[in-house]
Order: structure tokens, then sequence, then C-alpha cells
């Protein structure tokens, strides 16, 4: 699967382009803040709308101003995990899982999460009981059975330690290269872009 981005969108007072042409299983989008990262994804993801552009994943394309094409964020089949997760703290561990679980589809299960996710001790928890690792892994686990067709992941390591930090690497390592979910991943961190990416995309 591939990324074939060319947006320009507002971001706050500012007009922002972004173009990103990749195969990589994992591209990295870094840059300081403010240069617009996370309202890329919102747009990738349906959340915004591009001011023009277009938004390819695969052969499948989400935007495309020229042509009027702009899918509902429900038929993008984006796996978001935002940075600060969105977790519902009146919901277990079990039920936020089940919220975004896409019964009807094969790609994995309520149990195959837990397992490969190392979570299934804390299914019956809330998120205020979590530590930042753990939760962590309930917001990822949450948009794999969202049965994703790519992974949008906004600075997953934030707030976390780096015994926790390390944790959540190896977990992207695994999704990257076991399942070969395409993921698109903001970070600033230098350390986790080189470890991670393939392909990376510096934003000014």
């Amino acid at each position: 699967m591939s990324f074939d981005i060319a947006v320009r969108y507002q971001a706050g007072e500012r007009e922002r382009e972004c173009a990103i042409a990749s195969t990589a299983k994992l591209v990295a989008v870094t840059g300081p803040s403010g240069a617009g990262k996370t309202t890329l994804l919102h747009c990738i993801a349906g959340l915004r709308r591009p001011l023009d552009g277009h938004i390819r994943i695969g052969d499948e394309t989400l935007f495309d101003s020229a042509s009027a094409t702009d899918l509902a964020p429900e038929r993008r089949r984006a796996g978001y995990v935002f940075q600060d997760l969105r977790l519902f703290p009146h919901m277990t561990v079990a039920a936020n899982l089940a919220y975004g679980e896409r019964r009807e589809s094969h790609w994995m299960r309520h149990a195959e999460a837990l397992e490969f996710l190392g979570i299934a001790h804390l299914a019956e928890r809330y998120p205020a009981t979590l530590s930042g690792g753990e939760a962590k892994r309930v917001a990822i686990g949450r948009a794999l059975l969202a049965a994703p067709r790519f992974l949008l992941l906004d600075e997953p390591l934030t707030s976390l330690d780096a015994a926790r930090g390390e944790e959540i690497l190896r977990l992207i390592e695994r999704i990257r290269d076991e399942l070969g979910l395409p993921i698109l991943l903001v970070s600033h961190s230098p350390t986790e872009v080189e470890r991670l990416a393939e392909d990376v995309v510096v934003m000014e």
C-alpha cells in the first residue's frame, strides 16, 4: 500500500502544504511544534477538510479537490490513535475496545487484540486506573479493532517514561512488521523517527 498525499490546508492562522509519496511500511512526519503535523493527520482521517489537493491511500482516493471527492471519516478506514488517547472514562478497557470494533471484519478479533497487546489482564479496569503505557496500548487496540486500512499515530510516546516508551516502540515495530499495516507516524523525537521510519517527511 502507498501513501500519495499532496495537500494545502489551514493550520491555525497559517496555510501549510505537505506532500508524501511513499510505499514504506512506516512513514514519519516530523518538525517543530506548530508546523501543522496533527492537523495533517486530521485532514487524512477526514476530520478536517484541506483547502485543495489530494489524499490517496493505496488504490483509494479519500480526498481530491479536483474531482470533489471527500469521503466521510467512517469510510476512510483510518485507525487513529490521538495524542490525548480519547478513551471513554466511564467504560472499562473491554468496553473501550468493543466500541470501535468492526464485528463484520475478520482482520483482528477482540481476544486476539487483547493477546497481541498484552492487556487481557486489564479488561475490567477503567482508564483512570491505567498507567500511561497501558492506556496507550488500549488506544492502539481500539484503533486495530476498527479493521483499519492504515494507522495514524500522533506522538505515541508523549508523557511516557523511558521504560513505558520502549514498550510502545516495540509494539509499533510488531504492528509494522507482523501485521503489515501501513503507518503514518507524527513525532518530534529524532530517536523515535530513526528507529521506526523507512521514510521521513520534515515539516518546517
